[in-house]
């Protein structure tokens, strides 16, 4: 072996050490220790700082503020927890503990559920271990090792037999860290890594919260206790994320959702489906009629389709080949008369529908592309507990829209999808648009789908597209759909949190599915390529999205209800009534309280229902055809003409004006 090995840096830069240098010596030589590096990248792999490595190795440094270092430090801590949860409840099996967005969680299985005191005892005791500075030792196991170290966490064991990589085993080796105690005990946990040096690294955590999980995920499984907490790089880090989390709270859809009298979901009617209130549907309304004229001024021709569809439409698409645990069971239909037997089953998607639609009659090259339009409700059997108000819903509509193209047209039909989405990001007030763009790349299960010419051909397409628009975009590796690639956008909300809207995904395997083609200019037959495109996502998602982004203070082309009229006295409410009238004609929503409570209780209660504007009516106004007008946000106006507040508002409707959403609540 050499003496001595030579490493790189991401910059190119090089430096010799030592053989069997470590990742952090190595990081060290480069000058590339800046601030709090928790882990390194070694040959593009994240790695423990105390990770040998090899002659030629290029080195970068994971801080602790990045991604991928929270994702270190928050798989670290959730181990930490683990460990205070074994060493007080000394019985406890203990499953998984991965890093997720903003935190981590562990599940374990406990006589009783934990308490809120049970987390001020774990939080306390993971204090301690954090002070005793006890380092992450990673070592390797053959499956027989691992599975006697495990002996007595049947969970640990299943993983292991599983050989399940995402969960911590990964082959004939399996890895496992060693929390070091003082005394040279050691707190042993599966894992693939890597970790922080050690548990002194820890700046700031904090537990947060317990729920019921079925483990992994199976409603027929065991339901385990899930301890959630949050780890970040600095004591300030931890309270900025500790104050969105509050105003998430404050934000939350189904919470606003029940106090504006917007949506519910009743328990008879089943988990993951909701019912719509007349204000909720108002604004559904205005969503989905915005959407339709939105793509009939862009050449989209509408359609509609059944919820419903034969088992023999989904073998053919490949939805139960590739789909079927997302899809809800079969309804068996019995041979009537001379009827067939069959199965149908509730669509899980619309794009089987469109390609029937397009195969229903000859194709000429003439008709393309075109653009088929569709509001389109479908049903997706989403596990319990994935389930979240309207974000994770089992009954939804999406504005799915599927484009059919010669192979010339696609780059221009993914970039009308493209210019598509920045104008709707923009009349729903995200005028600084996409805030991630990531075009997804053929996954692994679809390694036996299309060719490896037509999936380098789409993802090329979009490419094209995305580099002509001029955004900035990242390469998702392996997450496409198996059916193509695609291009997925992210909008971040008024207090900062990442969503994800608009797809479009190209697909050339469907066509060939079903047999699609149309005759080109030379009199032969060619196959088409198809678009699938959801700009909202679903309705119910980007309802729930901009319900939270808004804080329930929609805009007011939004609004439900836009005007409440607020008469001073009695004798004021048929001058009320000619305000509302008037605004009611000009297609805005408005109506009078003549309700008995008091003018400043009326007022309360509108500011709280959050309606844009209140008019107040009195002598002077009836007198002189007035109103003093009360909007939601800013100082009250009087004497402005009645036809005037009604153009004006008129006016800032069509215009989709824009309300300031970072606000607190």
């Amino acid at each position: 072996m050499a003496d001595e090995i030579t490493v790189k840096g991401p910059d190119g830069a090089s430096a010799s050490l030592p053989a069997g240098a470590t990742a952090q010596q190595a990081l060290q030589a480069l000058g590339l220790v800046r601030g709090q590096v928790l882990a390194a990248t070694v040959d593009g792999t994240v790695r423990d700082l105390a990770t040998p490595v090899a002659d030629g190795a290029t080195v970068a440094p994971v801080p602790a503020d990045s991604d991928e270092g929270r994702d270190v430090l928050r798989h670290s801590v959730a181990h930490i927890m683990a460990q205070a949860v074994t060493d007080l409840w000394p019985d406890a099996k203990f499953a998984v503990g991965p890093p997720i967005t903003d935190g981590f969680y562990y599940d374990f299985d406990v006589a009783e559920p934990f308490t809120p005191d049970d987390l001020a005892r774990i939080t306390d005791r993971m204090h301690e271990i954090i002070r005793e500075a006890q380092p992450f030792v990673r070592r390797e196991l053959s499956r027989e090792e691992a599975l006697e170290l495990f002996a007595e966490q049947p969970y640990k064991r299943e993983v292991i037999e599983g050989f399940d990589a995402s969960e911590g085993a990964g082959g004939e080796t399996i890895s496992v860290y060693d929390n070091v105690r003082a005394d040279g005990d050691v707190w042993p946990d599966l894992c693939r890594g890597p970790h922080i040096p050690t548990t002194k690294w820890v700046p700031a955590f904090a537990l947060q919260r317990v729920a019921g999980a079925y483990w992994r995920g199976d409603e027929r499984r065991p339901m385990l206790q899930r301890i959630y907490g949050t780890a970040w790089e600095s004591r300030k880090a931890l309270a900025a994320h500790l104050e969105r989390l509050e105003q998430a709270r404050a934000r939350d859809h189904r919470k606003l959702g029940r106090e504006l009298d917007l949506i519910s979901f009743p328990d008879e009617l089943g988990a993951g489906l909701a019912v719509w209130h007349p204000s909720g549907g108002l604004v559904r309304k205005e969503l989905e009629d915005y959407s339709r004229a939105a793509h009939l001024a862009r050449g989209y021709v509408p359609v509609y389709t059944p919820h419903i569809g034969r088992s023999t439409l989904w073998e053919i698409s490949g939805h139960l080949g590739f789909y079927a645990d997302a899809m809800y069971p079969p309804m068996q239909m019995a041979a009537k008369g001379h009827g067939e037997e069959a199965q149908y089953y509730p669509k899980p998607m619309n794009c089987p529908f469109h390609l029937l639609i397009y195969r229903s009659r000859t194709r000429s090259y003439r008709e393309l592309p075109l653009r088929l339009y569709e509001l389109g409700t479908v049903y997706r059997y989403e596990r319990s507990g994935a389930l979240h108000g309207m974000l994770r819903i089992r009954g939804f509509t999406q504005d799915d829209s599927h484009l059919f193209c010669t192979p010339d047209q696609i780059v221009d039909e993914i970039g009308h999808c493209i210019s598509f989405t920045l104008d709707l990001y923009r009349d729903l007030g995200f005028a600084e648009g996409p805030t991630r763009v990531a075009l997804s790349t053929r996954p692994e299960k679809a390694a036996t789908v299309g060719t490896d010419e037509g999936w380098a051909h789409a993802e090329a397409s979009l490419r094209e597209a995305l580099d002509r628009s001029g955004l900035d975009y990242v390469v998702d590796e392996g997450e496409g759909a198996f059916y193509g690639p695609k291009i997925d956008f992210q909008i971040t909300d008024a207090i900062g949190r990442a969503w994800q809207l608009t797809t479009v995904q190209v697909d050339f395997n469907m066509p060939e599915r079903f047999g699609l083609t149309y005759a080109g200019p030379d009199g032969a037959e060619h196959r088409p390529i198809m678009i699938h495109r959801a700009l909202f996502g679903s309705v119910e998602r980007l309802f729930a999205i901009l319900l939270e982004h808004y804080a329930g203070a929609f805009p007011t082309w939004l609004a439900p209800l836009q005007v409440a009229a607020v008469p001073v006295a009695d004798r004021h409410e048929a001058y009320g009534r000619e305000v509302v009238a008037a605004l009611t004609a000009a297609g805005l929503r408005a109506l009078l309280d003549d309700s008995p409570e008091s003018m400043g209780a009326k007022i309360r209660h509108h500011q709280l229902a959050k309606v844009p504007y209140q008019v107040i009516v009195g002598d002077a106004e009836a007198e002189a055809r007035t109103v003093a007008v009360r909007p939601r946000t800013g100082s009250q106006r009087k004497d402005i003409a009645l036809d005037t507040f009604v153009d004006d508002l008129r006016a800032e409707v069509d215009a989709r004006g824009q309300v300031d959403a970072r606000a607190r609540v």
